[in-house]
């Protein structure tokens, strides 16, 4: 570790230096498959010549005014994500963390306005929503929180997929004014909902006048085979945030809402200095562009199930592996006990993944990947499981489940 950067990463001794596509390439000449894409940022790949292409353009133009002035291409975005996300305005910002905190402070701010005092937010276990002092607190892990106390009152917590802790928290509490929840968990080890969850949520939250708030941080922007997974449920929430992939590695971060939420923030409520900047939304908008003109949440849809299918005919015999489950190119394989150690296993056959959960292997391969790339990650994945469960890990039970 350099001696001048805070250790809060454990690195690995790799350095990257040029990518294309779902290639990188490390300083010392080895080529590797990107099946994390930046931790679900890159989902366009490396170096796309749109994005590349506009990023030069406006930084040769325009990279930052502040928002004390209007900002065309951060209209033209908002716009667009509006129609598309079906709400009515945005709040740009730099980072998932950041949009979070922004609906966060909505809620309140709503909240107040409606005469509650000491407003809470219903939040889920093993969720995550960053890492400031608020988002902390309603992120679901006493790992990541473990010395940062005292956490921000304000936030009750509910088992995720489970209507009834809902209806059991709506009964208890007077003073609850939103919900807020992933579409998918992400960090908690792709935790899939139940059929007909968010559909719930949007039922409950209808029927007790609080708003529903869907974090699409990493489950958006195509990568679940929808723009934002909770479309697969045909709804619509009050609030949404949006990041990682919204830049294809340019930091930015949406909180978009609609119908009274919408109206909430105004001038001096909230505020960034960089959020919505033209640079980063001319990148966003180029992100649109390939999005919308290769129809890549579709690819991501098909190229997911491919891997998926592939993972589960591969590890059917194996005993250790407990799930292989996700919804497009968001997949995680569970195995039955910590496996940090394939991250640098799979580094050493040429493919970058992650281990979430302690015992989830992640995988968030760009959407552009082709079918000889999503051979690869099946075949690689398979290879070092198998190796690392052993022959302990052999059984004749049932494929592993989605």
């Amino acid at each position: 570790m350099p001696d001048h950067l805070m250790a809060t990463y454990g690195r690995l001794s790799v350095s990257f230096e040029r990518g294309e596509g779902a290639w990188l390439w490390s300083d010392d000449g080895r080529r590797f498959l990107d099946a994390l894409s930046g931790i679900a940022v890159c989902g366009l790949g490396h170096a796309h010549p749109g994005v590349r292409a506009a990023i030069c353009e406006q930084a040769a133009q325009l990279v930052h005014v502040s928002n004390l002035y209007r900002i065309p291409s951060q209209e033209t975005l908002g716009e667009r994500l509006c129609a598309a996300a079906g709400m009515e305005r945005v709040f740009f910002a730099n980072s998932g963390a950041e949009a979070n905190e922004a609906a966060i402070k909505l809620a309140r701010l709503l909240a107040h306005g409606r005469g509650i005092q000491r407003p809470e937010i219903l939040v889920m276990e093993n969720s995550f929503h960053g890492r400031t002092l608020a988002t902390l607190t309603a992120t679901g892990s006493r790992k990541a929180q473990a010395g940062f106390e005292p956490l921000v009152s304000g936030f009750v917590r509910v088992p995720y997929d489970d209507l009834g802790a809902v209806e059991t928290a709506a009964g208890n509490r007077a003073n609850i004014v939103a919900v807020l929840v992933e579409s998918i968990q992400g960090e908690g080890g792709i935790v899939m909902p139940s059929a007909g969850y968010l559909a719930g949520l949007r039922e409950l939250c209808d029927r007790h006048g609080w708003l529903l708030m869907l974090d699409e941080v990493q489950s958006g922007m195509g990568r679940t085979g929808r723009l934002f997974a909770h479309q697969h449920e045909g709804i619509l929430p009050d609030v949404m945030t949006l990041a990682k992939g919204l830049g294809n590695g340019v930091p930015i971060g949406a909180c978009l809402a609609r119908g009274e939420a919408a109206g909430v923030l105004g001038p001096g409520s909230h505020g960034s200095t960089f959020g919505g900047n033209p640079l980063a939304c001319r990148a966003a908008l180029a992100v649109l562009d390939a999005l919308e003109a290769d129809d890549l949440p579709a690819r991501a849809g098909a190229a997911g199930e491919r891997i998926r299918s592939g993972l589960r005919d591969g590890l059917a015999d194996l005993s250790g592996v407990v799930a292989v489950r996700g919804r497009g190119l968001m997949i995680g394989v569970e195995l039955d006990r910590a496996c940090g150690e394939l991250v640098a296993t799979a580094l050493d056959a040429g493919l970058l993944i992650n281990v979430t959960a302690q015992r989830v292997v992640r995988l968030l391969p760009p959407l552009i990947i082709d079918d000889a790339q999503a051979e690869q990650i099946v075949s690689t994945v398979v290879r070092i499981i198998r190796d690392f469960l052993g022959a302990d890990g052999a059984d004749t039970g049932p494929s592993p489940g989605a």
